[in-house]
């Protein structure tokens, strides 16, 4: 499909061509803007309704604002397609997300115009303040700072943390907070319920235009001063909402809400505050997935919907002739449910993540005992916490790489404590096209090194199913990992009977000679598969599943170390800290001598393309375990051609 931007958009190489056009013409940018991210997404893919619903506030942004120069930090960064169209990435932005291609988010390395790099959420204020107070050090009065933060990132502890410091810090930073009351999924909490106070008060928002207009026309002089003024202004907000000082008690100068989809509005506001110092907030209203209708009545299935046909709204998927394996984040869905089900002390945690975890079955079910905290992982960490206190056996499923955010209060308030709360790490290893921000990559490596943790890995959703039966056993006491990957098994008959499984117990695939392949989580599928291959070559393997990289099965350790001298290990996190250091670890401590080469994510940041591509780069997919077992064998390494099985 040829893509073509429209008439205005294709003129657009930089914000410079943007700002050398009329008022009256930003509407038809705003229309083509909108439509060319349809036509690109609907085709290559991506997020959609995030950026669809910034489109006028991302023109009239940079519309206003002398970018680069003036600093813009998206937050999160799925919203920031239009920015990027807009910035000089029109003809590349087919390749967004793909391997090679630019970023599904702003990154430092990829454009100036991209200040900060924004996957997780909620960093956008720490960041727009740091920058801002630079500026007034280097006395660059000129310099504007900007964050763009969604309401959904609003609500996790860094941005008010982050808020507390910009009212006191007397820096030239400006806050939009986009409020369209949806992260991924809808957005929860207090702020929420605060913010629609604010936006739904016909008075509130009356007397506020009225309050404004009235400010503008009294002189401000000896007997009536600025700091008078603001404290009339906040005084007759308050009196018609009592909630409206939330910003301003902060020492935030507070604005709006307005239309987020009124260009001319936007405009003239963003011009009005360029000349406003200090620290200020600016509240917009906007709808996500803006301008296509089924994005804006279904959010959630529209965040990032994958290929889809935009004139009937079909989105494609493969279609298989026989039963497919589920996704890991289903089977665990679908299972805590059947272990609720028969275990009244189990409750499900998330933080903001109840459609991509799963956990939204149960939520649907069990209201009173699975719950979305919002985008606040610490926060989720502790409160498994405190439930587990009270004799609760919580699953807390958090992503593997926003489990990082809550890496402290799983050491002091779970770890130390002893607490058997499950810690559901969906998302573990590379994750594909969100690419570094997301990948799963270091919980095997910063959970090893903390006492009193049992860690797993299934290789299967049949033993997924078996480690959260296990987890939630009177007879386990300790926090409990159970890491898994983005996507799909392999068994499309995966309702199996639970079955304890003995903590710290691994086992014993397959027999062989020469070569033992230990493997830890689903990567030991590579391994299977690459084994089958080598068979046919005269190659015979050992394959140790582990399951368990903390305690290791010592027993099966001394077995496979008095057996084999060259030992491959496969694990789909860093290799350094990881799997296959635990395994080396347990060689030098037993006094064992072996060559052993490790297959994992390398010591290096991965960035984005499909899962298989990503794997395959990093060495660790059948291939590279059938190359690394020939090498150690003995044998000539060898490809596939045409003709068969030849040397390398």
């Amino acid at each position: 499909m040829d893509i073509r931007p429209g008439a205005l958009l294709s003129h657009i190489d930089t914000p410079d061509d943007l700002r050398k056009l009329s008022r009256e013409q930003l509407h038809q940018v705003c229309e083509e803007l909108r439509q060319y991210i349809i036509d690109v997404v609907s085709v290559h893919g991506g997020h959609f309704g995030a950026s669809l619903g910034v489109v006028e506030l991302s023109v009239a942004l940079h519309y206003v604002f002398n970018t680069p120069y003036d600093q813009l930090v998206w937050d999160v960064g799925h919203q920031a397609y239009g920015h990027k169209i807009l910035t000089g990435r029109r003809d590349t932005f087919p390749t967004n997300r793909k391997y090679g291609g630019l970023s599904g988010f702003p990154k430092r390395s990829e454009s100036p115009y991209d200040t900060f790099g924004v996957g997780h959420s909620s960093t956008s204020i720490s960041a727009a303040l740091g920058m801002a107070m630079a500026a007034k050090y280097k006395k660059e009065k000129d310099r504007q700072v900007v964050a763009v933060i969604g309401d959904g990132a609003m609500t996790a502890g860094m941005a008010f943390e982050a808020l507390n410091h910009a009212g006191v810090a007397d820096s030239n930073v400006l806050i939009i907070l986009n409020d369209n009351c949806m992260s991924i999924d809808p957005n929860v909490g207090a702020l929420k319920e605060y913010l629609t106070d604010i936006s739904t008060s016909p008075a509130y928002n009356r007397v506020r235009d009225d309050v404004w207009k009235l400010l503008g026309k009294l002189p401000v002089g000896k007997h009536f001063t600025r700091d008078m003024a603001s404290k009339l202004e906040q005084s007759v907000k308050g009196l018609v909402n009592k909630s409206s000082n939330l910003f301003e008690s902060l020492k935030l100068r507070y604005f709006g809400p307005i239309d987020g989809h009124n260009i001319t509005k936007l405009v003239d506001t963003l011009q009005d505050m360029r000349s406003i110092p200090g620290p200020k907030l600016l509240h917009v209203l906007t709808v996500k997935g803006k301008g296509y209708a089924l994005a804006e009545k279904d959010q959630t299935k529209w965040h990032a919907p994958g290929l889809f046909d935009k004139v009937t709204g079909e989105i494609h998927k493969k279609q298989f002739p026989t039963p497919q394996p589920p996704k890991y984040q289903d089977v665990f869905g679908h299972t805590l449910i059947e272990l609720a089900e028969a275990n009244p002390a189990i409750m499900g945690i998330t933080p903001a993540m109840p459609s991509g975890s799963s956990l939204k079955f149960m939520m649907e079910k069990m209201p009173d005992r699975a719950f979305d905290v919002g985008i606040c992982e610490q926060h989720a960490a502790t409160l498994s916490a405190g439930l587990a206190t009270q004799g609760m056996r919580v699953f807390c499923n958090i992503y593997s790489s926003f489990m990082q955010r809550a890496y402290d209060q799983v050491v002091h308030d779970i770890a130390i404590q002893k607490l058997p709360v499950v810690l559901c790490l969906d998302r573990a290893g590379l994750v594909g096209e969100d690419g570094p921000t997301h990948h799963g990559a270091y919980d095997i490596a910063y959970f090893r090194c903390i006492p009193n943790m049992v860690i797993s890995s299934p290789m299967n959703e049949q033993e997924l199913r078996n480690l959260m039966y296990t987890a939630q056993l009177d007879s386990t006491g300790l926090p409990f990992v159970i890491r898994y990957p983005r996507g799909e098994g392999v068994m499309p008959e995966w309702k199996t009977p639970f079955q304890p499984i003995q903590i710290g117990k691994g086992r014993r695939l397959r027999e062989g000679r020469d070569v033992a392949i230990l493997s830890f989580g689903h990567p030991g599928n590579f391994a299977a598969a690459a084994i089958r291959d080598l068979k046919a070559e005269g190659i015979q393997p050992g394959h140790y599943d582990l399951r368990f990289v903390k305690p290791l099965d010592e027993e099966l350790l001394h077995e496979v170390f008095a057996k084999y001298g060259k030992i491959v290990t496969v694990e789909d996190g860093t290799i350094r800290g990881g799997f296959g250091s635990a395994i080396l670890e347990f060689m030098a401590e037993n006094g064992y001598k072996a060559d052993v080469r490790i297959l994992g994510i390398p010591d290096r940041i991965v960035e984005h393309g499909k899962p298989s591509e990503l794997i395959h780069e990093c060495g660790y997919d059948a291939e590279a375990i059938k190359d690394a077992v020939r090498a150690m064998a003995g044998a000539d390494v060898q490809v596939v051609s045409s003709k068969g099985w030849e040397k390398k």
